[in-house]
């Protein structure tokens, strides 16, 4: 099966030309071959399609290691469908190029990765889809992974935040503060970020803005005016887009991600200056969320830095998806909630107490992920072996689940 120009394709496969070179040739093919174009961006979009079907959060094809497999990622669980055709690396190479605009291409061919963002409604009139995508070689030939971007935001109680910490993220309540959302790459920080962001929207009457790279779900302004601002499309870093929203009358500025030092520091100021801020980490829990920020910048900048998390933390929400008895997956969370004695902790190097601050702080709706993971086990959500597995502290795992 495949494309009906494979063949064509196929002279290509073999002239061991650098990656971006054999792209910049198939290129040349997509510009002079409109109906190839048209005919591969419709197997791509039945690719994307066929993700919804079987509601898969993700789809990766392309390059040596797929081995000409598509596969799909289906309740954490990423295997080969056998369900769909077969493409060669050089076919799902000019599957790639046919969809990324002449821009997109040029910043690709540059960097050699891409992040964007992509719609499409599959059938007239309905309502457009939307995925995440990220282009990158692998052994000279063109990759790629699309995350399918939830249509619908959760309902609030899909979290299962306590009352005490939805107040604290809620702008009605506290007008300033930063809440971080962190967690390893798929542990649905998105998501989460996504409905905290749309509980403010639809209580108050206030200024949302968002920068995101890419822009996933769009929030229709509905009590609130949203605005949304695209890394390498309205913004040239999260660092200056944070910059500038302070131009802007915001009430609420959401960084999607803090990368790196400089976008950091920038939402540290921006939380300074009396704004409610959110953004995510990478991080697998609360205390580990501290330790990296500070650990980002240079030694004699540290205590600074120290100071200034201890007066702008507001609330960490640390998360994991973890499978369930029933083979789907469900969120295991952390949640830590700074007051004074946290805040001193920080200031004063004890980051090593906050751990038992969140055990013994339930009435500020705190809780650490082992005893949400005890929760879950003694529900008959989890197995015990699950707990385990995804529990930071398996010590203490240990100890809350034979008590």
């Amino acid at each position: 099966m495949g494309l009906s120009f494979r063949n064509e394709l196929e002279k290509y496969q073999n002239l061991n030309l650098p990656g971006i070179e054999l792209c910049q040739k198939l290129d040349i093919l997509i510009e002079k071959n409109p109906a190839w174009q048209e005919e591969a961006l419709q197997h791509l979009f039945m690719l994307l399609h066929y993700m919804e079907e079987i509601d898969a959060s993700d789809i990766d094809f392309g390059a040596p290691g797929a081995q000409s497999k598509i596969w799909y990622r289906v309740y954490g669980r990423k295997m080969p469908f056998p369900q769909v055709d077969t493409y060669s690396e050089i076919e799902t190479t000019f599957l790639i190029l046919s969809y990324l605009s002449r821009t997109q291409k040029e910043f690709f061919y540059t960097h050699k990765n891409i992040d964007f963002s992509l719609n499409i409604a599959f059938e007239h009139g309905e309502k457009q889809s939307r995925f995440r995508g990220d282009v990158y070689l692998e052994r000279r030939f063109t990759a790629v992974n699309f995350r399918r971007i939830n249509p619908k935001i959760f309902e609030l109680e899909y979290l299962g935040f306590p009352k005490p910490i939805l107040d604290r993220m809620d702008l009605n309540y506290e007008k300033s503060g930063l809440i971080l959302v962190t967690g390893i790459t798929g542990s649905g920080k998105s998501t989460t970020l996504d409905v905290i962001i749309d509980m403010n929207n639809q209580r108050s009457q206030a200024h949302i803005i968002i920068i995101g790279h890419p822009i996933e779900y769009i929030h229709e302004s509905k009590k609130a005016l949203c605005r949304h601002r695209e890394v390498g499309v309205d913004v040239p870093s999260f660092a200056q887009g944070a910059i500038d929203s302070l131009r802007q009358d915001p009430d609420i500025i959401v960084v999607g991600e803090m990368r790196d030092p400089k976008t950091i520091a920038t939402v540290l100021e921006i939380t300074d200056s009396g704004h409610k801020s959110f953004s995510t980490l990478h991080t697998s829990s609360a205390i580990d969320s501290i330790h990296r920020i500070v650990a980002e910048f240079p030694a004699e900048e540290q205590e600074r830095v120290r100071n200034r998390l201890a007066d702008l933390l507001s609330v960490i929400i640390s998360q994991k998806l973890v499978p369930t008895r029933d083979g789907k997956r469900i969120m295991a969370k952390e949640i830590l909630s700074v007051d004074a004695s946290v805040s001193a902790a920080i200031r004063n190097k004890n980051i090593g107490e906050i751990y038992q601050m969140m055990s013994e702080g339930k009435k500020a709706g705190m809780i650490t992920l082992e005893q949400d993971l005890l929760n879950l086990y003694k529900q008959g959500i989890v197995t015990a072996e699950t707990a385990m597995g995804y529990a930071n502290n398996k010590r203490r795992m240990m100890q809350l689940l034979s008590a």
